[in-house]
């Protein structure tokens, strides 16, 4: 599977869009140069790029998609000058014979593909040109302020307060835009799509969906039908044998073995970690609640003048990024903590690793939040500088190239540190398989992230993307997930639950399962991104499978139950259990249904970067891994706190408010939005459905408004897990 990833990725490389060495009239005069349009793309990172609109349908959904909106502003234009040569006063004043014919025409022209290879050359007429100067002033009036509608925009758009671009830079981010729509609305080289596969919707310029996207949209359903029918037919065949042999050799265990057992100094080391991961949690809530407000209120918080410090593209980048830190700390945590509890012992120096670890990790998140800050608002004037240390402008990877290496070395450290801590386990002669399985997710773990470093300052946004795609997908929701799978079954097995084999074969069978689908479903996230149109065909039929193996989470919460009610020694694990078992039923509502709702070909095409993908990002970002972070937290907690004291009310407070209140977000509000958009984008087209006439419309605001009482139910599961969380280790210490 990683094979053919790679072969595709370097099919990527010779099929992305041409970036032109010029672009000019037939009359030989220069709109943008190569170096306008790469300098163009620097200061679109700096301005938060993909959290302020977004390029190709990826970033945020507030304001526009930059490359639709200046493609539909072009056609427009277009229209408007040639109406006004052939004598009428605009385009919407000729008869619908006139406006067809002039529409026939247009498409013709923007989808003539003008590139010269030989002198890296497109040539546009002088009309197209004159459309293309009313286009590049919107946007100049947008970045400067000049005029009351502009400012008017800046609003809609929650633009930072004080922010303003120079001529310089406003032409070059619009000689960036051009390029983008360019590629989206120019065929391909003996080919009747374009490079963007006909994206994103608009008749004016004959985009449509193609008869591939259709077709294999039609295989990925049949596949995913006859993966679950295989995948429940096994399970079938296959269930009541593993539950015969699923008993541990000499029964389960008659006490919990961490009643015994002497917590290590690394192990107590941890601790700190919990702490960060509860400050992490709670500020990305409290900035989602203001970044979901500034689409009402677009430059301020209940008329406070928040925006000015804050701006809307601050707030929603540490948002998404503290939504990734948190869970990952969390994770890196547990690894920590459980190699010394499998192997018995700290190796020499864990502990002095655990604690540099930990500086790093603070200096990291501090350091990269201040230099996203500083680029937001305006205080990077090298652009070079921005891209080390300010804002890189990709959506979960905007941490710049300095802090995500430091990122990256941290990582192997962290591997290093667990390894070291398993190595004990790993030299005993038999029985290793399981603990081989935790070994080799943790070096996927560490190995996975050096992909985000495969893409530099002026790389070509399609080859960015492919890259960016293995950290978010891969390395998020991939081996993160396989090392969850891993080191959770491993902990079963240590509690005397469930037989090494039998844990081995189970992580094992979910790992195959997950991967062969996983691994090549990163193209779902590729279609409309100058990618060529195999990976619409892989992408489609192997995201399908990913949706498979949720077919059968009932047996796994069946057996997560039995486990459960075994001694009366487990009751001190009901709740990480039950953390677990919402891992689950979001595994299938979040990932799933919602996943598989936009991840066709047909789909995505009016569905990319509307609010189904917010819907479908916070189910699976929080339900399946935040809910399966806070889990292993609990299980931690198990070791660094007494549970004899902890507060079963809080726990039961913060489990169902997070639950409900995830559950209300998403299906009161997001979900709806991004329904609405759909209809418009399809019944319109793709531009008008990330318009502000749409997104401030009365429906969508109130829309918007209806995510309060969500939000409040999962803040209050918030309060009550960070309360029940201090009291147990303020208790606990207070006890010793």
């Amino acid at each position: 599977m990683f094979g053919t990833l790679l072969w595709f990725g370097r099919e990527i490389y010779h099929a992305a869009p041409p970036i032109p060495e010029r672009v000019q009239t037939t009359q030989g005069q220069t709109l943008y140069t190569l170096d306008d349009i790469q300098r163009g793309q620097n200061v679109w990172q700096a301005m938060g790029g993909m959290q302020q609109g977004s390029i190709w349908g990826h970033g945020g959904y507030l304001a526009p998609d930059w490359s639709a909106d200046w493609l539909h502003r072009e056609a427009s234009a277009l229209l408007d000058i040639r109406a006004r040569a052939e004598g009428s006063s605009s385009f919407a004043s000729l008869t619908p014979r006139e406006q067809a014919a002039d529409e026939a025409e247009l498409r013709i022209d923007m989808r003539r593909n003008t590139y010269d290879p030989a002198t890296g050359t497109v040539t546009v007429t002088p009309e197209r040109a004159a459309a293309i100067a009313v286009v590049q002033n919107h946007f100049r009036d947008l970045y400067q302020a000049r005029t009351p509608e502009a400012q008017k925009l800046r609003v809609d758009y929650a633009f930072p307060v004080h922010t303003r671009l120079s001529d310089a830079d406003a032409h070059a981010v619009a000689a960036f835009y051009f390029w983008t729509s360019w590629a989206a609305s120019t065929e391909r080289p003996g080919k009747t799509i374009t490079y963007t596969s006909n994206w994103p919707h608009e008749p004016l310029v004959g985009n449509q969906p193609t008869a591939t996207i259709l077709l294999w949209s039609l295989i990925s359903i049949l596949v995913l039908l006859g993966g679950i029918g295989a995948l429940v037919w096994f399970y079938a065949r296959e269930f009541d044998v593993w539950r015969a042999d699923s008993t541990p050799d000499g029964g389960f265990a008659t006490f919990d073995f961490m009643d015994k057992l002497t917590l290590t100094p690394s192990m107590r080391a941890t601790a700190k970690y919990f702490w960060l991961v509860l400050a992490m949690f709670g500020a990305q809530v409290l900035l989602g609640i203001v970044t979901a407000h500034y689409q009402v209120e677009g430059q301020g918080l209940y008329g406070l003048p928040f925006a000015e410090y804050l701006p809307y593209a601050v707030t929603r980048t540490w948002h998404t990024q503290l939504a990734v830190l948190w869970i990952a700390v969390a994770w890196l945590a547990a690894g920590l903590y459980v190699a010394p509890l499998l192997s018995g012992k700290d190796p020499k120096f864990q502990v002095w690793g655990v604690n540099f670890l930990f500086v790093s990790l603070l200096v990291i998140v501090v350091g990269s939040f201040a230099g996203q800050w500083a680029a937001v608002n305006g205080f990077f004037r090298n652009l070079t500088a921005n891209f080390w240390f300010g804002h890189q402008g990709y959506e979960y990877t905007d941490l710049g190239r300095f802090w995500q290496i430091y990122l990256f070395i941290g990582l192997m450290l962290w591997v290093l540190l667990v390894l070291r801590g398993l190595w004990p386990l790993l030299r005993r002669k038999g029985g290793v398989s399981l603990i081989l399985l935790v070994a080799i997710s943790t070096v996927a773990i560490g190995l996975l992230f050096g992909a985000s470093l495969m893409w530099g300052e002026k790389t070509h946004i399609s080859i960015m993307e492919y890259w960016r795609w293995w950290v978010v997908h891969l390395w998020v929701e991939g081996v993160f997930e396989v090392f969850a799978t891993a080191i959770v079954s491993a902990l079963l097995v240590r509690m005397g639950l469930v037989r090494p084999s039998v844990a081995a074969t189970a992580v094992l069978v979910a790992t195959i399962v997950f991967l062969s689908g996983g691994v090549l479903g990163t193209f779902h996230h590729l279609y409309f991104s100058g990618t060529p149109i195999g990976v619409i065909a892989l992408g489609s039929v192997l995201s399908a499978l990913e949706v498979v193996p949720l077919a059968v989470v009932g047996f796994e919460a069946y057996n997560r139950s039995k486990l459960e009610g075994q001694n009366e020694w487990e009751e001190v694990y009901h709740w990480p259990f039950r953390f677990f078992a919402a891992v689950l039923f979001w595994n299938l509502v979040g990932a799933g249904l919602l996943g598989f709702l936009i991840n066709t070909p047909i789909a995505l095409y009016y569905m990319q970067g509307l609010n189904t993908t917010a819907s479908h990002g916070h189910a699976a970002l929080f339900g399946v891994y935040g809910m399966l972070g806070l889990g292993l937290v609990l299980y931690c907690m198990r070791g660094l706190t007494n549970p004899r004291i902890w507060n079963q009310r809080l726990l039961s407070i913060a489990f169902w408010c997070l639950n409900i209140g995830l559950a209300m977000m998403t299906f009161l509000s997001l979900l709806p939005q991004g329904l609405w958009q759909t209809y418009v984008s399809f019944n319109e087209n793709y531009a008008a459905a990330r318009s502000a006439e749409l997104m401030h419309h009365p429906i969508m605001e109130g829309l918007v408004w209806a995510r309060v009482p969500g939000d409040v139910v999962f803040a209050v599961g918030v309060g009550a897990f960070v309360l029940f969380a201090v009291k147990a280790f303020w208790g606990s210490r207070r006890r010793a």
